[in-house]
């Protein structure tokens, strides 16, 4: 960015603050004219050796290079200008190279319509979805500047194009330090590189995929702001989005902060303004799900602007002090790819000494989608599964049962995350109940245990036959360690009596002898979902008859299952290993 200012500054003055590098640049067609500094209040005295001066002698002004840091009352560039500066990025080409074709499927890459994101201009309009009072709030004018890390994989040229856009066109010029783009190794690798042609915007390239959660720990190191802003590659924002952010990252730095997040229809990208009287919540299961203010919570805000205490964010946009989050042991990375990210950051968040906050001033649209577009190593489920094992396990103290209630074990060392808990002094997950997330209802006893359900080498597995829509239940070898069993091995045990594994449960259709034991929706209240251990034995309370494995044993691989029969002391085929009493 050039500042301009007339020959009465010497190059000897110390009254104005810069903070980077000083040059003359010639730009013919930039040619602003004389202007001058107006300095009300004047910014603070630097030593001489940090500016330095020349003379234009082309256009006789002083040339001033300044990159990225808060202009307060300075004049800076026009919008005008700016858009120039857009208008030369060689957007048609960018586009072309990956557009959709008629006849191709517009949702087979990237899981919304790509014919219609491509209609839509990169830098369309937007109606401001803000509450009518925002407008009439004033921030400070020495705000932080902040580096925007946007991460993608194999993301649609157009999404990602108009993210940036509208950052560019909706975000004063001096909060900008930088855009950060963070390639996971996506398959061309100019979805990355070209967009570098546009102001502001650096790109980084894994050179194998690592998923979100290292991707955004590599750009957080790489950024040079004191201030970090995470986007999803596959969003909008909106009129004045970033101030209101910044603003409450000034006033309390351990302040986490999100923008209500609207919604951009994956079929028609339409805009739609989401309900500003919305915050995160979570079930055991921890899935993530938004909830209304109760009617106290809304009668306790006498001002809809003010910032909305959230439990948990959603977790792909939100800002945080770099130092804040360097502090706090940046993300978990060993997390793969995607899922259960926003629960750890939020659990270490409130526990650690900071605080979750939405702020409805600030709005961002999000373009939310049905399914993955892309491939996870380990199975969407089984990663997502991993992920939130590790948050249970570091953050959920003996909470964490209730959660083995509906998610199996997953692999991973957390003893550098326990540690880390420990040197952060953290507070508990009780007081997180107690304190920020009262409204969860806590299960009146925490029996569940978990394990593997074992008779000699063999362990009692799930597995999802093709054409099948329910896993069936069989018996093969056991696989996995003592302390990690493999994932359709482990079993829960839950206080209702239940033996599930994620959302199915061990069940009868009839209580006949050699009737079939199947994997069926768990429902408490069905009566055939119940079974105690009695010895070796598991008793079905239903019928009083037993889990057998003799036709699982059989060599007819058609006639393989697990079934019930009277209860034989002497049966060898109803002996079991559990974890359970």
């Amino acid at each position: 960015m050039e500042i301009r200012f007339n020959h009465s500054a010497s190059a000897g003055s110390d009254s104005f603050a810069f903070r980077h590098n000083v040059g003359c640049l010639l730009l013919p067609s930039r040619v602003w004219g004389h202007e001058s500094f107006t300095q009300t209040p004047p910014p603070p005295p630097l030593p001489a050796s940090t500016v330095s001066l020349q003379w234009d002698k082309c256009v006789c002004v002083w040339v001033l290079r300044v990159e990225d840091f808060s202009l307060g009352s300075i004049q800076t560039i026009s919008e005008a200008e700016w858009d120039d500066l857009l208008e030369e990025f060689e957007e048609k080409n960018y586009l072309n190279a990956r557009r959709w074709k008629p006849g191709q499927d517009p949702y087979k890459l990237y899981a919304f319509n790509q014919r219609e994101s491509e209609r839509i201009p990169s830098n369309r309009a937007l109606r401001d979805t803000r509450h009518y009072r925002c407008t009439t709030l004033h921030y400070d004018p020495d705000l932080p500047s902040t580096s925007i890390v946007i991460t993608f994989h194999n993301e649609a040229r157009s999404t990602l194009l108009r993210t940036i856009r509208s950052v560019l066109n909706r975000t004063p010029v001096h909060l900008i330090h930088e855009i950060i783009l963070v390639d996971d190794y996506s398959e061309d690798a100019n979805d990355c590189l070209l967009l570098t042609k546009l102001p502001k915007v650096k790109c980084l390239r894994n050179d194998r995929r690592e998923g979100l959660i290292r991707s955004r720990v590599r750009g957080a190191d790489a950024a040079k702001a004191g201030v970090l802003t995470f986007l999803d590659s596959h969003c909008e924002v909106n009129k004045d989005w970033l101030p209101p952010l910044l603003q409450r990252i000034k006033e309390d730095p351990t302040c986490v902060v999100s923008p209500v997040i609207d919604i951009i229809n994956m079929d028609t990208f339409a805009y739609v303004a989401a309900s500003a009287d919305l915050r995160g919540g979570f079930d055991w299961s921890l899935h993530f799900k938004w909830e209304q203010l109760s009617a106290e919570q809304k009668a306790r805000r006498a001002d809809p602007t003010e910032p909305i205490k959230t439990p948990i964010i959603a977790g792909g946009l939100f800002v945080i002090d770099k130092s804040w989050f360097n502090h706090l042991g940046k993300y978990d990375t060993a997390m793969d790819i995607w899922g259960g990210e926003n629960f750890e950051i939020s659990f270490r968040v409130w526990m650690c000494g900071g605080s979750l906050e939405i702020i409805p001033c600030s709005r961002v649209g999000h373009v939310f989608r049905k399914k993955h577009p892309y491939i996870f190593p380990e199975g969407n489920a089984n990663t997502y599964i991993k992920n939130t094992r590790r948050t249970a396990e570091v953050w959920m103290d003996e909470f964490r049962l209730f959660y083995y209630s509906a998610r199996p074990a997953a692999r991973g060392n957390i003893h550098g995350r326990e540690e880390l808990r420990k040197i952060l002094k953290c507070k508990s997950f009780k007081w997180y109940l107690d304190n920020v997330y009262p409204e969860l209802k806590v299960p009146d006893d925490s029996d569940s245990k978990s394990g593997v359900i074992r008779q000699r080498q063999n362990c009692l597995e799930s597995r999802m036959l093709v054409g099948q829509d329910l896993p069936s239940l069989t018996l093969a070898p056991c696989i996995g360690t003592k302390t990690v069993p493999a994932l359709n091995q482990e079993w829960i045990y839950t206080h209702g009596q239940q033996i599930r594994q994620q959302q199915h449960c061990l069940s009868l259709s009839t209580t006949f002898p050699a009737s079939q034991v199947m994997l069926l929706p768990c429902n408490i209240g069905d009566g055939k979902q119940r079974w105690q251990k009695s010895g070796t034995h598991l008793e079905h309370l239903a019928s009083h008859f037993c889990l057998d494995s003799e036709m699982a044993l059989d060599g007819i691989e058609s006639s393989k299952m697990l079934v019930i029969s009277p209860c034989e002391l002497t049966a060898y085929t109803q002996r079991w290993e559990m974890p359970f009493s």
